[in-house]
Parts: structure tokens; C-alpha cells; sequence
């Protein structure tokens, strides 16, 4: 299931703290400007949001973290989550098996960024697509979706990670200005 909040400005950091766990916490403190506090914090308690709806669990999760630092909640290996946020939106995707979600804001981008992180094929796509820059963050979402569903994370190499087997939802909220892609 897929949970997202778009409202950031109308968020109450200071109100939301109480509800987080110390782990997450800390983690959100550390962010040097409001926005990643704010965003931090909305994205856990997305998931705590999703983890209470869907499996009844009522506990602040903490997290361990995989050699890549994909998180997992200690003691419910069986639940399967991720979070991704941008300047526009949270999102949470809680499932039980694998899961990779990604969210990104509508913006524009450079040709040498283009040409660094797409295939030939993509590069085509991007070009060719009446809105080149939602293209290119349409499949940047759906790149890296799949790489959190891995584990491994950004890479070097981002040219060859999509194969065409995959199914994605992808939405392009173009209002709003955010896209996101989630792969299970």
C-alpha cells in the first residue's frame, strides 16, 4: 500500500516529534535546514501510518539498516517498506514482499545529466517526449525505485538498470509537481 502526504508547509515538526522514536529522532535533528526535518519525520510516520493499518502494529519501529543502508524494522524482517521524499511530497510504500518507491519533484535538467544516467533508447525517449523534463524524471523515478527494491542503491553505472521486464506504477502529479515510481 502506498501512503503520501503533499501538504509540507502544513506540517508541525515540533507537534510530530513526540510521535517519532528516538532513532528517528536524532536522524531528523541532524537535517540542517527544516525541510529535511519535516520530511524525515512525514516519512516515518507514513510509515507508521501504513505498519498500523495494514499489520495492527502500534510500536515506533526502529530500523537496521543492510550493507547498502536499506532499512528493515527490527524484529518484522517479513514487513517490507520504503520512503522517499522531494521539496513537494512524502511517500511510503508498505508491502509484504519487496518493495522500492521513488519520488521526485518536476524540474528542470541538464543535457550532460541526461547523457550520464540514460541509455541510448531513454536518451531517444527524453527527446523525443512533449515533456522532456517529466520523461526524464519519469524514468529517473523508475530507476531508482528499482534500485531500492534491490538494496543496492545508487550506482556508477545507472545507464543499464532498467531491463523492460519490470511493471512500475508511476503517477505524474504535474499540479503538484512531483512523479513517483513504486516497484514491488
Amino acid at each position: 500500500m502506498i501512503y503520501l502526504n503533499d501538504d509540507i508547509a502544513g506540517f508541525d515538526f515540533d507537534a510530530a516529534l513526540p510521535l517519532l522514536s528516538e532513532q528517528r529522532r536524532e536522524q531528523a535533528l541532524k537535517f540542517k535546514y527544516v525541510l529535511g526535518r519535516k520530511t524525515c519525520a512525514m516519512a516515518y510516520l507514513l510509515l507508521c501510518e501504513g505498519l498500523q493499518k495494514e499489520y495492527g502494529l502500534t510500536e515506533r519501529p526502529v530500523f537496521e539498516y543492510g550493507e547498502h543502508g536499506k532499512p528493515a524494522i527490527i524484529g518484522h524482517t517479513d514487513i517490507h517498506f520504503n520512503l522517499s521524499h522531494c521539496r513537494e511530497a512524502v511517500i511510503c510504500a508498505v508491502s509484504d514482499k519487496p518493495v522500492g518507491i521513488d519520488i521526485e519533484s518536476i524540474r528542470e535538467f541538464k543535457d550532460s545529466l541526461v547523457r550520464y544516467t540514460m541509455n541510448d533508447n531513454e536518451v531517444r525517449q527524453i527527446e523525443q517526449a512533449a515533456r522532456p523534463d517529466v520523461e526524464f524524471i519519469r524514468l529517473w523515478t523508475m530507476k531508482e525505485a528499482k534500485l531500492k527494491l534491490t538494496g543496492r542503491g545508487i550506482t556508477d553505472n545507472t545507464k543499464h538498470v532498467l531491463d523492460g521486464s519490470e511493471h512500475f506504477e508511476t503517477v505524474v502529479n504535474e499540479k503538484k509537481g512531483y512523479i513517483y515510481s513504486v516497484i514491488y
